[in-house]
């Protein structure tokens, strides 16, 4: 009793259970219908899928509608620069003064519309104050400008001026030869400018012509025979387009009740408020039903059969990996986390046991990793304790330096250790990347003073700051000194004497610091290498602190600033930072000592 209890408890049991009912059960049901409710069912399925057929129709089509009144609209709208939606340009004097839509020429506005879409074929603009005509056609034949129907078309455009019309499927017969069939889109330009006035000051008229092909791939989809018939009614009853070239612009009412013969199916359409009908031959649509339904018969006895095998197949197939799972879970929450399960599949059971296996590895890893870390995080304590004593105790003993050279009457030296100190106060201050420009210049200073001295004052530095730039913005820390010390290394010192001059300037939005020596400078070769060493995001071979300065100003600014290297030979080189304008933030000096 207590085996069959678990066998029907079991996956393999629930599965193969389950492809019987499903399967199995409802295929015999299915087997017993009556050829009618069969019949009934295939008709009802394959109308309701003409159905939707038509409604997707009638969605594409007054998709493609709204693309073309979009369209329309880009006289307001346009995609140019210095435009934009609700612009207060004079409409009237772009158009009749400057002959231009959205600070286009009116030709050049009517070709790009032209090309924005592969259906239309011409594009027209009427000026309202002397008639004049502008087009653009991608039809090779004579224009015959007095076949273009304006008097039938612009009555209707002027008895709603706001609103896009669009005029049924005709012959562009107004082209020499052509017998293309085309529908014709129209919206007034009003200008918008000004005070608003209830009847809206028309500038001109906008027409195009869209080839009727527009529509083949919506048809093409109901595969119509001969004999079905398919009509794009508008609000007026008339055929916009069909099948039937013969309908086309009738005011005659198609037919769209339903009869014996034929199943009619009408969707609206919003943007001509009108129609989208279908009329389908039923002999064509159900001619199928009696293979259909001999089939139906065979592939019920054959579903049956292979249902019962794949069940029990598939179900054994699936438990086995289960139940190995389940059998590695009670092993690893009795602690054994080297248990691992085998993976024999890539699907989902199989996934399921590479997880498991993954997860009680990682889990292993992370409680051997708790101990490490705990450790880790008390010596991490320790250094930082170390860190925050060094750096006071060294200040310290240079200040009893300093003050033992003053009281020995050697002030120099006192300067030196003073300017010393300052400059280890500047760099151990962990923890800040900007300093103001101020701070930035002290510690240039200090550090120059060193070298003055050293080099008993044969190198000088000069610093020229404009009067719009504030000392209270924000420089990347330790920016300049790399440069002033290559300055000295590579371009004073080699010709025994020389000058460095910093000059600040504000360019816009952007802070420039140039640092300029009258050394020796490079050669064209070496400017170069290091111009394509900057630009490049290897490693460098030379040079490592003008790589280093660069990268932190992109990595802090962005990619649009950072170091440029001028230099000529026997003159001189200059080095440029560019940084934005901006302040430092602020923050509590004590809390950033630590």
């Amino acid at each position: 009793m207590q085996r069959i209890r678990q066998l029907t408890q079991s996956v393999f049991f629930k599965f193969s259970a389950a492809f019987i009912a499903v399967g199995l059960i409802p295929l015999s049901l299915l087997s017993f219908y009556s050829v009618q409710t069969f019949t009934s069912h295939v008709e009802r399925y394959t109308e309701d899928n003409l159905r939707q057929m038509v409604l997707y129709m009638s969605y594409n089509v007054n998709s493609a509608l709204t693309q073309y009144d979009d369209i329309s609209k880009l006289m307001y709208t346009g995609r140019y620069d210095g435009y934009v939606e609700g612009s207060a340009d004079n409409q009237t004097r772009n158009v009749n003064e400057l002959e231009q839509i959205n600070s286009v020429p009116i030709d050049g506005f009517l070709k790009t519309l032209l090309y924005s879409d592969s259906y239309m074929t011409s594009v027209y603009f009427i000026r309202e104050s002397d008639g004049k005509l502008y087009y653009q056609s991608k039809v090779n034949t004579a224009f015959v400008q007095d076949k273009l129907p304006l008097a039938e078309w612009l009555p209707v455009l002027r008895e709603r001026p706001r609103n896009v019309a669009f005029f049924p499927t005709h012959k562009m017969d107004y082209y020499h030869g052509s017998s293309r069939d085309v529908l014709t889109v129209g919206r007034n330009l009003i200008d918008t400018s000004g005070p608003l006035t209830s009847e809206p000051r028309v500038v001109g008229t906008l027409l195009f012509d869209v080839d009727t092909a527009m529509f083949d791939p919506f048809f093409a989809e109901m595969k119509l025979s001969q004999g079905d018939e398919l009509f794009v009614l508008d609000g007026g009853g008339r055929a916009f387009f069909s099948n039937r070239q013969d309908v086309y612009g009738s005011a005659a009412r198609v037919e769209t009740k339903p009869n014996g013969k034929m199943l009619t199916i009408s969707e609206p359409i919003p943007y001509l408020q009108g129609t989208v009908v279908a009329s389908i031959s039923k002999s064509r649509l159900f001619e199928q039903l009696a293979t259909t339904r001999s089939a139906v018969f065979i592939a019920i006895l054959a579903c049956g059969g292979v249902l019962i095998g794949m069940g029990i197949w598939f179900s054994r197939r699936l438990a086995a990996p289960i139940r190995s799972v389940i059998q590695g879970m009670v092993k690893a929450e009795s602690g054994h986390l080297e248990t691992r399960v085998a993976v024999r599949s890539q699907d989902e059971i199989g996934r399921l046991g590479h997880g498991f296996n993954r997860m009680v590895a990682r889990l292993k890893a992370f409680i051997d990793d708790a101990y490490v870390a705990e450790i880790k995080q008390k010596q991490a304590e320790l250094n930082a304790l170390k860190s925050q004593i060094r750096p006071h105790y060294l200040y310290n003993t240079l200040e009893v330096i300093r003050m033992n050279a003053v009281h020995s009457d050697a002030p120099e030296v006192g300067e030196m250790i003073l300017s010393l100190s300052n400059q280890l106060k500047y760099v151990i201050d962990y923890g800040e990347e900007w300093v103001t420009l101020r701070e930035e210049l002290d510690h240039l200073r200090d550090y120059f003073y060193i070298i003055e001295v050293r080099f008993e004052n044969r190198y000088e530095l000069r610093i020229d700051i404009a009067q719009d730039v504030n000392m209270d913005w924000a420089v990347p820390k330790l920016s300049l000194q790399p440069f002033v010390e290559n300055a000295v290394q590579h371009g004073l010192k080699p010709q025994g004497r020389g000058s460095i001059e910093i000059s600040i300037v504000r360019q816009q939005d952007r802070l420039a610091l140039t640092v300029t020596d009258d050394g020796i400078g490079m050669d064209k070769p070496e400017a170069d290498r290091i111009a394509k060493m900057l630009a490049s995001g290897g490693a460098p071979a030379g040079h490592v602190g003008i790589k280093n300065v660069h990268e932190r100003i992109r990595s802090l600014c962005g990619e649009s600033f950072g170091v440029a290297v001028t230099s000529r030979p026997h003159i001189g080189t200059s080095v440029t930072l560019e940084i934005p304008i901006r302040e430092v933030p602020k923050h509590d000096p004590d809390s950033a000592r630590g």
